[in-house]
C-alpha cells in the first residue's frame, strides 16, 4: 500500500510538472508572437548614402562624427531608463541561445527601453512601469515634491529647471547635477572625437561648431555652439549633435536628451527652398492673434536645409523617425539669429511610400486620393518646421518674464507640436496667395494632411506628435471642417469649412502659449487629444500597415 501511494505521489508529480512546463511554453509562445507582432509594426529600410561626393578627409569626419553620435546612443539610453544599461547587458548575453531574448533585444533597441512607445509606454519586458520623469529625476519624486522645493529654495530654480541638469536625492536634499558632471566619461569621449573631426574638416563653419560643441559638452553651456551651427554654410556634412528635445521629460519638459543627425547636404534641393526663408517675418505678422502677442523680436534669419541621413542616434532614432527638425530651442538664440530647419529627404521618400500612400488608400474618401502627393506631405513638414520658430516664445506673466515652455510644462511639447501642424498648413496657404505655390496646392495640403494624421496618431496619442493631431483632427471633425461617413468607414475634407475651422483653432493654441495658460492647455488635451470613435475606426482599419520605418544604416556595416 505504502509503494502504491508512492508511486501515485510520483505520477503526480511528473503530471503537474509537465502541465506546469506546458503552460509555461504555451506563456512564451505567445509572448514570442506578441514581440514579433510588435517589431513587425517598423518596416526594415535601408538608408544608404552617396559617399562618392565626399573627399578622403570628409570621409574621415564623417566616421569620427559617427563614433561620436553612437555615444550620443548610450546617454540617451541612460536618460531614458536607471535599468537600461544593465537590462541590455543582460538580454544581449541571452540573445544567442533564446528566441524570446532576442526579439526582447530587438524590441528593446527600437524603442531604447522595455516601454512601448506606441502602447502608452506600457512594458512589454517585466511589469515595471516607466517613471514620468525618466531618469532625468528620482523615479519617486512627484511633482508637488519637486514644486515644492523650488518654492522653499528659490535660488535652486535656474539649475532644476535647467535643460542640461538631472536631480538626484542626496539624504533629505534634491540636488541638480550638470551633465557635464553626470555623464563626464562619456561626453568627454564625445568632446574628444568632436575635436579630431575638427582637424579633418576643411570648411571653416563647421570646424569651428565642433569644436565650440565639443567644448560645450565639456562645459554644459551650449549657447555659444548653438550660435555657430546657425552660422554653418557652404558645407557638405551637415551635423546636429548635444542635449535637445525634452519630450522624454513627462513630468516637466525641462530636461533635454542626447541626439544626433549626421547628414550629407542635397545643395539642389536646399537652394530651391530659400525663397521661403524671406517669408518668416510676414507668417508672424499673419499670425491669427492680437498684434501685442505677435513675436517680432526673434532673429529673421532661417536657413532651410535639405539633407539625406547618413545616421542619427538617441533621441531621434526611438521608435518613431524624425522626418524633419527645427532646432536650436533656446529662445536666447533664437532672439539672435532665427532657427534652421533640416529637411531629411531620405526618410520623407521612404515614409511616403511605405506609410503615407497605403494609409491613405484605406482611410480617406477616393475622390480625394488623388489629392495625396509628395509635395502635399513634404511641404507640409517644411511649413511645419518653419511654424516652430514663430509665435509666442518669451511672454510676461503675471508681470513675470517667462517662456512658454515653463509655463505649460508638461503640456508644451502636445501643444507645440499641435501648433506647428496647425501653421503647417496655415501658412501653406498664405504661400498660395503670395503666389509661391498655385491655388491648385490648396486641396493638397489639406488632404495630404488628413491622411497624415493616421500616421501620426498610430504612434500613440501620449506622444507629442499624435496628441497635436488627435487635437487636431477631432477639433476640425467637430466644426465641420473633415466629414465622416459611418456607411463607408471613410473620412474627406469639407473644402468649404476647412480653412475657417483651422484658424479658429490656431487662435486657440497660439492663445494658450502667449497668455502661459497651463490650464487652458490641459483642458485642450482632454478634451481633442482623445480616441474619438470615428479615428478607433479607421485606426483599426490600419491594423495590418507598419507604423514606422526601422532604419538600416548602410555607415554601420562600414564601421563596426
Amino acid at each position: 500500500m505504502k509503494y502504491l501511494l508512492t508511486l501515485l505521489f510520483a505520477v503526480v508529480l511528473v503530471f503537474t510538472g509537465c502541465s506546469k512546463k506546458e503552460k509555461q511554453d504555451e506563456n512564451q509562445a505567445k509572448e514570442i508572437e506578441m514581440l514579433k507582432e510588435k517589431i513587425a509594426k517598423f518596416a526594415p529600410t535601408g538608408l544608404k548614402y552617396d559617399a562618392s561626393i565626399l573627399d578622403e578627409r570628409q570621409k574621415v569626419v564623417v566616421e569620427k562624427l559617427y563614433r561620436a553620435s553612437k555615444i550620443m546612443d548610450d546617454i540617451y539610453l541612460d536618460q531614458v531608463y536607471s535599468k537600461n544599461r544593465e537590462l541590455k547587458k543582460e538580454l544581449t548575453e541571452k540573445a544567442g541561445g533564446s528566441e524570446l531574448a532576442k526579439l526582447q533585444l530587438e524590441l528593446f533597441n527600437i524603442m531604447f527601453g522595455p516601454f512601448d512607445r506606441l502602447e502608452h509606454d506600457a512594458p512589454f519586458i517585466g511589469t515595471e512601469k516607466k517613471p514620468k520623469g525618466a531618469n532625468f529625476y528620482p523615479e519617486d519624486i512627484t511633482k508637488e515634491e519637486f514644486e515644492q522645493w523650488i518654492k522653499d529654495h528659490p535660488e535652486d530654480e535656474e539649475a532644476f529647471t535647467s535643460e542640461f541638469t538631472v536631480i538626484r536625492r542626496d539624504g533629505d536634499k534634491l540636488v541638480a547635477i550638470p551633465y557635464n558632471e553626470y555623464w563626464k566619461d562619456e561626453l568627454t569621449e564625445a568632446s574628444k572625437l568632436l575635436k579630431e573631426a575638427a582637424k579633418y574638416a576643411d570648411n571653416l563653419s563647421l570646424k569651428k561648431y565642433l569644436l565650440s560643441r565639443a567644448d560645450a559638452f565639456l562645459s554644459n553651456d551650449y549657447y555659444q555652439s548653438d550660435m555657430d551651427w546657425m552660422d554653418l554654410k557652404d558645407n557638405t556634412i551637415e551635423i546636429t549633435i548635444g542635449p535637445y528635445e525634452v519630450y522624454e521629460d513627462a513630468l516637466f519638459n525641462y530636461k533635454a536628451s542626447f541626439e544626433s543627425f549626421l547628414t550629407i547636404k542635397d545643395p539642389d534641393a536646399s537652394n530651391k527652398l530659400k525663397v521661403f526663408g524671406s517669408y518668416l517675418k510676414d507668417m508672424e505678422q499673419h499670425l491669427p492673434i492680437p498684434d501685442k502677442y505677435k513675436n517680432t523680436e526673434r532673429g529673421s534669419e532661417s536657413p532651410i536645409v535639405v539633407v539625406n541621413e547618413v545616421f542619427s542616434a538617441g533621441d531621434t532614432k526611438a521608435g518613431v523617425q524624425t522626418l524633419a527638425f527645427n532646432l536650436p530651442n533656446d529662445e536666447r538664440v533664437r532672439k539672435a539669429k532665427g532657427s534652421k530647419k533640416v529637411m531629411l529627404k531620405n526618410l520623407h521618400e521612404a515614409k511616403f511610400e511605405k506609410l503615407l500612400k497605403p494609409i491613405a488608400e484605406i482611410v480617406l474618401d477616393q475622390e480625394q486620393l488623388k489629392y495625396v502627393t509628395f509635395d502635399g506631405f513634404f511641404n507640409h513638414t517644411l511649413m511645419h518646421e518653419m511654424s516652430h520658430g514663430i509665435g509666442p516664445g518669451f511672454i510676461t506673466v503675471d508681470g513675470r518674464k517667462t517662456e512658454v515652455k515653463k509655463e505649460l510644462k508638461e503640456t508644451y511639447s502636445t501643444i507645440e507640436e499641435c501648433k506647428a501642424d496647425i501653421l503647417g498648413m496655415y501658412n501653406n496657404i498664405f504661400m498660395i496667395d503670395k503666389g509661391v505655390y498655385p491655388k491648385s496646392f490648396a486641396n493638397e495640403t489639406w488632404v495630404t494632411f488628413l491622411a497624415g494624421t493616421f500616421r501620426s496618431v498610430r504612434f500613440g496619442i501620449n506622444e507629442a506628435h499624435g496628441g497635436g493631431n488627435a487635437i487636431i483632427y477631432n477639433f476640425l471633425l467637430e466644426k465641420g471642417g473633415y466629414e465622416y461617413d459611418d456607411a463607408t468607414q471613410k473620412v474627406k475634407v469639407n473644402f468649404d469649412k476647412i480653412y475657417p475651422a483651422l484658424k479658429e483653432l490656431a487662435n486657440k493654441v497660439l492663445m494658450i502659449q502667449a497668455k502661459g495658460d497651463y490650464q487652458g492647455a490641459k483642458d485642450l488635451i482632454a478634451k481633442y487629444a482623445v480616441n474619438s470613435p470615428s479615428m478607433e475606426t479607421l485606426r483599426n482599419k490600419l491594423s495590418g500597415l507598419p507604423v514606422d520605418i526601422k532604419p538600416e544604416f548602410e555607415i554601420e556595416k562600414m564601421y563596426k
